[in-house]
């Protein structure tokens, strides 16, 4: 593991994600009530004992950037480091990231000089937990100049992911990004046949990437000389002509979670028995900053099927299948289900403060299928249910995204949706 280098992209602008990131990047929005997007790939590595990462960065990214920093302290004795490669004007390019690879070309001029056989490409906003030994190993008996993590995916996933070809010989024959459901028709199932198609099923017959790349290091570099700006689109299609492209079939949980319902249902199974992805992992603990926060206090509050991070003060309230952030307040008679509230960065003392209203959830609030973003003030008596099936619209202190109400960080809402 020490001949690899790891490089985790911090993504785009995240419009899908919006509000979520309208102040911060989609590596570092809150997940599960107590992490952040980033810290999946970052403690996939370390319990993989990949200890060289770098995390490219570029919108909103001063948060993510603070979070790294404050969390990621390696020991000073060894050679490992998690460290922030922010995008740059050089003599170079003047211009920001244009894609993934892109990303990685700009950033070669500080990390081409690391003594490394092996470049392990990671996206920083996807949930999973993957033993990258596997993969690495993989690569290396295989003789392989490229290898990539895929997975098999159903007919719709297949339309947002890049779909494999293979051959009758199960080799890697072609790669399309995003192919329309038309092309799918035509192409039935894009899975190997024999044993390389072991573990794959009739309702998943499509192979996809799962933007989880390893380059030797040469093939990288080279590559990286030739034009194309995104590994999906315009590099993996034509490394599949000129070097040894293999692929590596992961079959545990692995959930792109870039839209604003991926991510409120990767929260919400969360909180249900026999979840595909759990934070509870005896061996293989997902590392985040770390708080000296006081455990949470409940006074007659009825929860169930609930995650409820650290800090939190729970007075005389409901709350079912939802997921509670640190720190977060919910006042007498709130009643809050199938929620995903992100919680607070700070406590607040009686009172409104300066908006009248209380960080945190009021008294009688009414919650259903929301996500509250962090310190946000809901006022007493306010009712956020979409009754109406509303798949987007914009509001007084909130916004509804496919379907699912959204409070920004730091918005106040005073009224509720009207029925």
């Amino acid at each position: 593991m020490t001949d690899v280098l790891t490089l985790i992209l911090g993504g785009g602008r995240g419009t899908r994600l919006f509000p979520l990131t309208h102040m911060r990047s989609k590596p570092a929005v809150p997940i599960g009530g107590k992490y952040r997007l980033i810290d999946i790939p970052i403690s996939n590595c370390l319990h993989a004992g990949l200890k060289r990462i770098f995390v490219l960065t570029q919108f909103n990214s001063a948060s993510l950037n603070r979070h790294i920093a404050q969390t990621y302290r390696l020991d000073l004795f060894s050679e490992g480091f998690v460290e922030v490669l922010a995008a740059e004007q050089t003599p170079d390019s003047a211009d920001w990231f244009q894609g993934t690879a892109d990303a990685v070309r700009q950033a070669a001029r500080h990390f081409r000089g690391y003594d490394a056989d092996h470049y392990l490409i990671l996206a920083g906003d996807h949930l999973y937990r993957m033993d990258f030994c596997e993969l690495i190993d993989a690569h290396i008996e295989t003789g392989a100049d490229v290898t990539i993590a895929a997975q098999p995916v159903t007919p719709a996933d297949a339309t947002e992911m890049g779909i494999f070809r293979f051959d009758e010989r199960g080799h890697l024959s072609g790669f399309e990004e995003k192919p329309h459901a038309a092309r799918l028709a035509e192409l039935k199932s894009s899975a190997p046949h024999g044993p390389a198609a072991s573990g794959l099923t009739a309702e998943k017959p499509f192979v996809a990437s799962m933007g989880i790349y390893i380059f030797s290091r040469d093939v990288l570099l080279e590559t990286l000389e030739r034009p194309g700006i995104d590994f999906g689109k315009e590099i993996i299609p034509a490394a599949l002509g000129s070097s040894n492209v293999q692929a590596f079939l992961f079959r545990g949980y692995w959930a792109d979670v870039g839209t604003i319902d991926a991510f409120y249902d990767a929260n919400i199974q969360l909180t249900r028995r026999g979840s595909p992805f759990t934070f509870f992992h005896p061996h293989r603990p997902i590392y985040t900053h770390p708080r000296f926060l006081p455990a949470t206090r409940t006074y007659d509050s009825r929860i169930d099927s609930a995650i409820v991070a650290e800090g939190c003060y729970l007075d005389h309230c409901e709350i079912v299948e939802s997921v509670v952030g640190i720190r977060t307040y919910a006042g007498p008679g709130a009643k809050i289900t199938r929620s995903v509230l992100l919680g607070a960065d700070y406590y607040q003392e009686e009172g409104g403060g300066e908006s009248g209203v209380r960080l945190g959830i009021g008294r009688d609030v009414i919650l259903d299928r929301v996500i509250v973003d962090k310190n946000a003030h809901i006022a007493d008596g306010v009712t956020l249910v979409n009754s109406s099936g509303i798949t987007t619209a914009d509001g007084d202190g909130y916004y509804i995204r496919d379907g699912i109400i959204v409070v920004p960080k730091g918005a106040v809402v005073r009224a509720g949706i009207p029925d």
